[in-house]
Formats: structure tokens, C-alpha cells, sequence
């Protein structure tokens, strides 16, 4: 941008090309921005600089110096924000937010500006010395933090630590920086900010020069702040004590659990630390029980598949799996088919690693590989519970897959998870494991992979042009082409300028059917196995994101970013 803003001034004829080499070289020497060493240079003063971007970009100035700032507007951008941009917000009018920029053209400084506050932005250009005099005025920078937490409004009360058992603590041996008002403040900030826009995991993770707070809102992680780096450990020991785990232990991961009511709605967190190079990352998995969907015919299944998995969950025996990768919604697959078939004459038991939600009816465990309390070991006791229906949270090894299948065919109801890329490609895993081609084709009753594809926004939702041989390629027949129209989300304060709001579930339901339980026994492929299936009427994931297409309910791009070519 500087050697781009330097030519345009020359080619203005606002300065001359030795000018500009000179404010280059002193650029090189002692850093800065190209207008900012012209102006020092005395080859150009500030106002001719703005009346001349102004013109430029074709966008209005503003004096600083002359303007009633607001503290409520300046509080929406963070000092930190505003510092490495060189931006001050200067008014809001409904949903636009003014903004006086040094630079008009930044569209990173715009996009992340727009995401943070969800307004839309409206520059105009002010001069760097008016802009860092306006920053310096109206933000604390000896307590940057403080203006960071002070960004949403929380009462109080909004947030409240659940303690399930009172133990004494020593706070002698806490660091007066965990007591701090502002730490404790930017902790619930940071959590009750997550889960008001609907984020299912927060990251905190630190670096050398950098501290950086994430949010994963509907799969994709968003940059949502950078607190000021000296606070990595006071943070850090504060969502420990949170979490009850030891502050003194920052050499081993730990894994914990807060619990919440934010304004008055009861809320889990699932807490894992992971020692770094520069401190102690942490990831918090939130547990909202309120958002929690235990109605299958809500999931968004096709009829034929939800007909398929409902019949394969009402057997009286074998083994149903639902398979993907971390974070595709198998638990609430699981979940909903166990809420369908809870009955008072059913004896159900779960094995989960760990429980996340608690379900009334069901004797549910939690899994502890540290005092042996294995998936296998769970597994074992649980048939001497005399159980109907067993759920196992995951099948990682051999042990935990023969006692499976073994239940599967004394007469349980097994339910399980996999890490694998697709549903045939189970069959492959499970005999990887060591399992018995005849013992695979004796038990499992059906398969199910899915993924999770984001939804776009309803309240700025457009129609978009899409070439007819491109729609083609990414699976529909040419005779489908035309006969729908494609969709996608401008961005709005609504989804934060992403044109998505929530997600919905692509499923891939294989029963497994006689055909192919004999192609198991005589050694056939997973790809072979995926062709008879299809045939048979097996709908794939990608399948499934081309209906969601038609439907006008995601985009393109996001079925591309969620499901390979079949």
C-alpha cells in the first residue's frame, strides 16, 4: 500500500518521484507509513494528504479535533483494534458505524471492524496525527484491557459460577493478577460473548508476541480479540480456578468443566489445557442443554434415509454406527436416537468420553482412561448390567470393537461412533481393527456418516448467478440445471457479515443390506462397497449437500467445503 499510495501522488503531481525515494529510504530506516514520512520530510503537509485521498477513494473528511467523540461509539473498536489500524470511530447512525481511517482502501480494517460490531462501516479520512490524537484522548492505553471488557455491556448478574462442591482455597497462593477486576471482567466477556453469538468452541491461545482469543461460530473459527500479552498467565489461571483445576500445573494438560447460568440459562463448558511453547493453550467446548435438538425428524434427513436409520435403532439387536470427524454432530445423532427409543421398559447405558449432556432415563458414564475406567472396561461391566440398548462414545481400538460386536450379537443394541471419511469406508476401519469379515457382516445393522454444512442467513439472503457447466461438475445432472435457483448470503449484522447463520446435517445412511454383507465375506473394496450401495439407493454426502442446494437452504462453496466428489 505505501509504495501504491507514494505513486499516486505522483502521478497527482502532489509530490515528485525523488521526493518519494527519499521518503522510501527513511521508511526503510525508521519504519512508518509513506504519508506520514512525506509529511515529516516537509514535502507534503496532512491536510493536502486527506484532501487528496479524499478525492482518491471518493470519500468524505472529517477534523478530528473539531468532533464530539461519544465514549459508547469509541467502545465498540478495542484500542488494540484501533491501534493497528489507525482508525476511531466517529458516529453510528442506525446500523452504520462512521469511521475516520488514515487509509480508506484498508479492506481488512473495514471487514474486521464490520465483524466485530456486526454494523456496517462507512469511511472517511482524517489525518494520522488527528486519528492517533483521538486514540490517545479517548482509550486508557496504560489499561488497554480495560477498554477491551468494557466493549458489551454485562450486568453482573448476567453470569454466575455454578460451584457443585465448596472447597477451600488458598488465595494467598493466587497471583493478586487472577483477583483483578479486569481479568475476571474480560473472562466472562469472553464467555458470555461466545455464547451470545452462538459459538460452540472458544479458543485462547497464546504466542510469542501475541495473544489471541477465537471463537468457532457454525465450524469456522473467527479472530474475535487480542488482549494485551503480559495477561496470557492471570487469564489463563483464572479459567482454571473457573474450571478447578491447578494453577500451579502448567507442565501437563488438564481437562475440567465449568459450569454456568447466563442469564438465568444453565450452560457446560467442557475445559481442555495444552502446555505450549509460549503458555498454556485452552479450548472450551460450550454445552448449551437449551439448544440441544432430540427430535430426528428435525436433523434433516431425507425420508428414506430417516425411515431407514428409525427401523435400524428399533432392532433388537446389532450394531449401528455413525462415523465423521470431530465436531459433525454425532453426538446429537446418538443422543436423538436414544431420546426416540427411551422407554420405561428399556434398559439403555452409555459409555461417553465425556458425558456431555445429562439425559433423564439413561445410566450414562463417564470414561476415564487414567484410572482404567476404559471405553472397553465400561463396555464389560455394562453387560453384566443386563442392558438392552448399549451406546460406546467411540471405537478406538480392537478390544473395544470385539466386545461391541460381541454384545451386538448376544442380543444388544449397540450404538457407536468412528473417525472415518465416509460410510463404506467403516466397514474397511472395523476390519483394520482386526475384526472378522463374518463377524463385520453378522453385526452391523447400519451406517451412518455425516457432516455439518453451514445454513445462510434468511435476512440477507440473495440470489446469485452460477455457470450452468460448473453446476454440473460438482454432481447435478444437466437436466437439473435451470429447473433451481442458487442462494447465498450477502452478510448482515444478523451473522456478523458472514451471510451464514447455523448449520444443518448432511447425511449418508447405509443399511446394510445381504448384498452387501456376502461382498464383505468374499474381500470386496470400500469403493466397491460404495457403488452397490448406491445402486441399492444409499443417497452419499455429497449427494445429500446437492439436495440442500436445490432447496436454496446452503451454497454451493459450502458443499464444496464440506463433501468430496462422489
Amino acid at each position: 500500500m505505501a509504495v501504491k499510495l507514494g505513486q499516486l501522488l505522483v502521478n497527482g503531481n502532489i509530490i515528485n518521484e525523488e521526493q518519494l525515494e527519499k521518503a522510501l529510504d527513511l521508511q526503510k530506516q525508521e519504519g512508518g507509513r509513506v504519508g506520514s514520512n512525506l509529511i515529516k520530510l516537509g514535502f507534503l503537509t496532512e491536510e493536502k494528504l486527506v484532501e487528496f485521498l479524499s478525492q482518491q477513494y471518493g470519500v468524505p473528511s472529517v477534523t478530528l479535533s473539531v468532533e464530539e467523540s461519544d465514549d459508547s461509539i469509541v467502545k465498540f473498536i478495542p484500542y488494540d483494534v484501533a491501534q493497528k489500524y489507525q482508525i476511531f470511530p466517529v458516529s453510528k447512525n442506525g446500523a452504520t458505524l462512521t469511521l475516520a481511517m488514515t487509509d480508506p482502501s484498508n479492506v481488512f480494517a473495514i471487514d474486521d471492524v464490520k465483524f466485530m460490531t456486526g454494523y456496517e462501516v462507512q469511511p472517511v479520512v482524517a489525518s494520522e496525527s488527528a486519528i492517533k490524537e483521538a486514540i490517545s484522548r479517548h482509550y486508557e492505553q496504560s489499561d488497554a484491557l480495560q477498554t477491551v471488557v468494557d466493549n458489551i455491556d454485562m450486568d453482573d448478574g448476567d453470569l454466575d459460577l455454578i460451584q457443585e462442591e465448596e472447597e477451600d482455597v488458598d488465595v494467598s497462593q493466587l497471583k493478586d493478577a487472577v483477583e483483578e477486576a479486569p481479568v475476571v471482567k474480560l473472562v466472562n466477556l469472553i464467555l458470555s460473548e461466545a455464547i451470545t453469538r452462538g459459538a460452540s468452541d472458544i479458543h485462547v491461545e497464546p504466542y510469542e508476541k501475541q495473544f489471541r482469543i477465537r471463537y468457532r461460530i457454525d465450524g469456522v473459527l473467527y479472530d474475535i480479540m487480542q488482549p494485551p500479552a503480559r495477561l496470557k498467565a492471570a487469564l489463563s489461571s483464572r479459567i482454571k480456578i473457573m474450571s478447578e483445576l491447578d494453577i500451579a500445573e502448567r507442565r501437563l494438560p488438564q481437562d475440567g468443566r465449568i459450569k454456568l447460568k447466563v442469564k438465568g440459562k444453565p450452560i457446560d463448558l467442557r475445559v481442555s489445557t495444552l502446555p505450549t511453547l509460549f503458555g498454556e493453550k485452552i479450548v472450551m467446548r460450550i454445552l448449551d442443554k437449551s439448544n440441544l435438538n432430540l427430535d430426528l425428524s428435525t436433523l434433516g434427513f431425507e425420508e428414506n434415509a430417516l425411515k431407514d436409520f428409525q427401523e435400524a435403532i428399533k432392532s433388537p439387536f446389532g450394531m449401528v454406527l455413525v462415523t465423521g470427524p470431530t465436531g459433525s454432530g454425532k453426538t446429537t445423532t446418538l443422543y436423538s436416537a436414544l431420546s426416540t427409543v427411551n422407554e420405561v421398559d428399556v434398559n439403555i447405558m452409555t459409555a461417553e468420553d465425556p458425558v456431555e449432556y445429562n439425559l433423564t432415563g439413561i445410566n450414562q458414564v463417564h470414561v476415564r482412561d487414567d484410572i482404567g475406567l476404559s471405553f472397553s472396561a465400561a463396555l464389560r461391566s455394562f453387560l453384566r448390567q443386563d442392558p438392552d440398548i448399549v451406546m460406546v462414545g467411540e471405537i478406538r481400538d480392537f478390544d473395544t470393537a470385539e466386545i461391541a460386536v460381541k454384545a451386538a450379537l448376544t442380543g444388544h443394541l449397540v450404538l457407536s461412533t468412528l473417525h472415518t471419511n465416509d460410510a463404506p469406508s467403516t466397514i474397511s476401519r472395523l476390519l483394520n481393527m482386526g475384526i472378522e469379515p463374518f463377524l463385520v457382516s453378522a453385526s452391523v445393522v447400519l451406517i451412518l456418516a455425516q457432516r455439518l454444512c453451514r445454513k445462510i442467513c434468511e435476512q440477507c439472503k440473495e440470489e446469485e448467478d452460477f455457470p450452468d457447466d460448473a453446476l454440473i461438475n460438482i454432481g447435478f445432472s444437466p437436466e437439473e440445471v435451470g429447473t433451481f435457483k442458487c442462494y447465498k448470503g450477502k452478510g448482515c449484522q444478523a451473522c456478523s457479515g458472514t451471510g451464514y447463520k447455523g448449520r444443518q446435517a448432511l447425511y449418508e445412511v447405509m443399511p446394510f443390506k445381504d448384498e452387501l454383507k456376502d461382498m464383505v465375506i468374499k474381500g470386496a473394496t470400500g469403493a466397491d462397497l460404495k457403488k452397490t450401495a448406491m445402486r441399492l439407493g444409499m443417497f452419499t454426502l455429497r449427494m445429500s449437500g446437492l439436495r440442500k442446494i436445490r432447496e436454496g437452504s446452503t451454497t454451493v462453496d459450502e458443499i464444496l467445503r464440506v463433501t468430496f466428489a462422489d
